[in-house]
């Protein structure tokens, strides 16, 4: 009899793994999984493990008033996956429902059903946040089944038929349920395995998309930087049709039925817009989910996924199929995956944007310094030739105006070396009107440096500075060398004086900034901000010797990075 016993209850596992599986192709079931499970998922797995209990007690063979039977398995698959509340509640429901159908046992295998579900929940507590292997179920459902033929001997009377019901079940119970319930846990890991997997895979695509598509969305989100990204979608992630759209337009559209979905010519469907509207994603299964107002459109499913900024809805992303019911679990994962690391994208270019917006106010700001400074000099030297050179003060006043004139259309701008040095000259044409023979300059301009870019309003500030600090303080005057070199990549230009120099060791105007030096400082940190750390000015001087401020910047033709404008 208990060969006969333990072949049938083997071949009645067959339901217990038909359960396993379809219970772990559920969204309730990994969320338990993966830790993830609220209050009402928990009570919905209590009850179906409950259910699979009862479901074992019917699949059970009679033998002397009593069932043997597969309800451990549901009740300790529930404390396996659950912890001990979840064990002991399908415990209480499987082993409750077994003690209403009555006979000498009922108490006992109730019990038995609520201790197996604790001591599940025990080996739970072992492996947190992690699938319990199949040789521990298959050892756990051994000490299940032997507890319960000890409580079936304690507590069952009268005691002759307990010994007797025991010898006969124990065997075939012990070794079958035992195997029912690891086989339960192995088919729900190797399907959460390949999920697993599949969701690896996706994830794979989805950062091969992310990084060939940044260098078109660090752009913003516009109607070429949407093109090429559908593109890539749409060549890489094996879909029918790719679109993208913002709030109000479709931006691009890749794919099948091109024809009449282009951009020029299609509105937001009514499951664009809900998607707008609600920021969540939404899933159309057939042609009329969808709402393409062309009847004969081929493409039948698609899926659509809010594109955020700072939490802000900017666009979505739909991924067409051609055939129906074709959106699936993996597909989903793939477009929140993607939509997530697109807005991730789009919020950091934003974020750049705006840090350059603040960097050109910056810059704004300290033109908006040099400029009164150059005026106020400037305007002193004419004051000072008004009367005793009327003409020379004229021609001074329409050099300034000049200067000026010129100065309002490139302030905040890259331009030529050529054309600072026009405003440069101009200036010290102002400058040796007023100081005559105590004014020296000299020029050492390498050939050829002439096209390459500098912002503007950059060595003249340099040059005032020489003259004010260096040069007026001796009662000679003295004489200023303008000198400008480079390397392959690298262009220097230096302001040379015999001044009357500084201590540097005592103050250093570049590393504390204060006092007379404006425009000394103000360049210095405008060429850090807008070329980086290795460019701005160095200073060597030494008292009564002279000074020597070397501006360094890098050697472009064209403004690769963007300028102060």
């Amino acid at each position: 009899m208990s060969e006969y016993l333990l072949q049938e209850m083997i071949e009645r596992m067959s339901v217990a793994a038909t359960l396993a599986f379809v219970l772990s192709q559920t969204a309730v079931f990994r969320r338990l999984i993966n830790r993830r499970n609220t209050s009402r998922d928990a009570i919905l797995l209590t009850i179906i493990f409950g259910l699979i209990g009862i479901l074992g007690t019917y699949a059970g063979i009679p033998i002397n008033d009593a069932i043997a039977n597969s309800r451990v398995v549901g009740v300790m698959a529930a404390g396996l996956m659950g912890g001990r509340l979840m064990g002991v509640s399908a415990g209480i429901i499987a082993g409750g429902h077994r003690y209403l159908l009555g006979g000498f046992t009922a108490f006992s295998c109730a019990l038995a059903n609520i201790c197996e579900g604790l001591l599940a929940g025990i080996v739970h507590r072992f492996y947190p946040g992690r699938p319990i292997p199949w040789w521990l179920a298959l050892a756990a459902g051994m000490a299940g089944e032997m507890m319960q033929m000890g409580i079936i001997l304690l507590t069952a009377r009268p005691y002759e038929l307990a010994w007797g019901l025991v010898k006969e079940i124990a065997v075939p119970m012990i070794v079958a349920n035992s195997l029912g319930l690891a086989v339960f846990m192995l088919i729900i890991k190797t399907a959460m395995d390949a999920q697993e997997k599949v969701g690896a895979e996706q994830s794979h695509k989805a950062l091969d998309i992310a990084n060939k598509t940044l260098p078109y969305l660090r752009r913003g989100l516009n109607a070429q930087s949407a093109l090429e990204t559908a593109h890539i979608i749409l060549a890489t992630a094996g879909y029918d049709a790719v679109a993208i759209t913002d709030t109000e337009h479709v931006l691009a559209f890749a794919g099948s039925e091109t024809a009449h979905h282009t951009p020029a010519t299609t509105s937001l469907t009514h499951l664009t817009c809900q998607a707008l509207s609600t920021g969540q994603m939404h899933i159309a299964q057939d042609k009329t989910a969808i709402g393409c107002a062309c009847s004969g459109c081929r493409l039948a499913s698609a899926i659509v996924v809010p594109l955020k900024c700072a939490d802000r809805v900017i666009g979505t992303l739909k991924l067409y199929y051609t055939r129906a019911n074709a959106i699936g679990q993996s597909d989903i994962v793939f477009a929140a995956g993607l939509a997530h690391l697109f807005s991730t994208q789009l919020e950091l270019t934003e974020i750049d944007r705006q840090a350059k917006m603040a960097a050109k106010a910056r810059m704004k700001a300290l033109h908006a310094q040099i400029n009164p400074h150059f005026l106020f000099n400037t305007l002193n030297t004419i004051t000072s030739l008004v009367r005793t050179k009327p003409d020379l003060a004229r021609e001074l006043l329409i050099k300034l105006s000049a200067i000026f004139r010129y100065t309002l259309h490139k302030t905040g701008r890259n331009i030529t070396i050529d054309e600072e040095l026009a405003q440069v000259r101009a200036y010290l044409s102002i400058e040796q009107a007023r100081h005559g023979d105590k004014l020296l300059v000299t020029e050492e301009i390498e050939p050829g440096l002439g096209h390459y870019l500098i912002p503007s309003l950059t060595i003249q500030p340099l040059v005032e500075n020489a003259i004010k600090h260096g040069l007026q303080p001796k009662p000679d005057g003295g004489s200023i060398i303008l000198k400008a070199n480079s390397s392959s990549s690298v262009i220097e230009i230096s302001i040379i004086d015999n001044g009357v120099g500084m201590d540097l060791t005592a103050y250093n105007p570049l590393e504390h900034p204060g006092g007379e030096s404006i425009g000394l400082i103000n360049v210095h940190e405008r060429l850090f901000g807008q070329y980086g750390k290795s460019y701005g000015l160095k200073l060597d001087s030494q008292p009564g010797q002279g000074t020597i401020v070397t501006l360094r910047l890098p050697k472009r033709l064209n403004d690769e990075v963007e300028d102060c404008a």
